[in-house]
C-alpha cells in the first residue's frame, strides 16, 4: 500500500501546485451557484426548492475541473509507463489517482457547500441533506470521471470527451442525491431509501471506475 499511498500524495501535490485543484473548482461552484438566482429571479421559495439541485450541478460539473489532465500528464511525460510496469496494479494505481483527485477537488465543493447554500435561501435541515449527499456522491462522478480520463489521456482527446461520457453515466447519481435532499426537508419518502441508493452508486463507482480506466489505459498501449 505504500505505492498506492505514495501515488496519492504525489497527485495531491501536483493538484494543489499546479492551481488547477481546490481553488479553480471552489470558484467555478461560486459561479454557477451566484449566477443561477439571477436567472431565477428574486422568488426565494422558488430558490429554496431548486436549490439543492443548483448545488448538485455545479458540484457535478466543477468535479471535472482537471481531469482531462489525470492521465494526460502521465502519458505525456513517461510517468503512465511506470505506473503500468509496476507492481501496483494499474487498476489500484488509477484509484489512487481517483482518490487524490478527489481530496484537491471534490472535498473541497463539499465544504464550501453549507456557506453557498445560504445564499439559495435553503433551510438548516436541506444544507445537512446537501452536505451529507455531497460527501457521499461527490467520490461517485470523481471516479466515473476516471474512465472519462483515462480515454481522454490514452487516445490524446480534450477535456469535451469526458463530459460526454462522465455526465450521463453520473445523472443517477444527480437524481438520487436531489430527491435525498427533497425527502429530507419535504417527504414524503423517508431521506435514507435514496440516501442509500445514492451510497450504492457511489459503492459502485468505486469499483467500476478504476476497473474502466485501467482497461482504457492497456487497450491503448495494444
Amino acid at each position: 500500500m505504500a505505492a498506492f499511498f505514495a501515488i496519492v500524495r504525489r497527485d495531491l501535490a501536483l493538484s494543489l501546485g499546479s492551481g488547477g485543484g481546490a481553488g479553480l473548482g471552489v470558484v467555478f461552484f461560486l459561479s454557477v451557484v451566484t449566477v443561477m438566482p439571477f436567472a431565477v429571479g428574486p422568488d426565494l421559495v422558488l430558490l429554496a426548492r431548486i436549490g439543492p439541485a443548483i448545488l448538485w450541478i455545479g458540484a457535478l460539473l466543477a468535479s471535472l475541473i482537471g481531469l482531462e489532465r489525470l492521465f494526460a500528464a502521465d502519458a505525456e511525460d513517461g510517468s503512465l509507463d511506470a505506473l503500468t510496469l509496476s507492481a501496483l496494479p494499474l487498476e489500484l494505481a488509477a484509484a489512487a489517482k481517483g482518490l487524490a483527485h478527489w481530496l484537491a477537488t471534490g472535498l473541497p465543493l463539499v465544504l464550501a457547500a453549507p456557506v453557498l447554500a445560504l445564499m439559495l435561501n435553503l433551510e438548516p435541515a436541506a444544507i445537512g441533506a446537501v452536505v451529507l449527499t455531497l460527501l457521499v456522491g461527490t467520490p461517485a462522478v470523481t471516479f466515473l470521471g476516471l474512465i472519462g480520463a483515462a480515454f481522454a489521456g490514452a487516445f490524446r482527446r480534450g477535456g469535451l470527451l469526458i463530459a460526454v461520457l462522465v455526465i450521463p453515466l453520473a445523472i443517477p447519481v444527480l437524481i438520487f442525491a436531489v430527491s435525498a435532499t427533497q425527502a429530507a426537508v419535504v417527504g414524503p419518502v423517508p431521506f435514507g431509501t435514496p440516501f442509500r441508493v445514492l451510497l450504492g452508486l457511489t459503492l459502485f463507482a468505486l469499483v467500476l471506475g478504476p476497473v474502466a480506466a485501467a482497461a482504457a489505459l492497456r487497450a491503448a498501449r495494444a
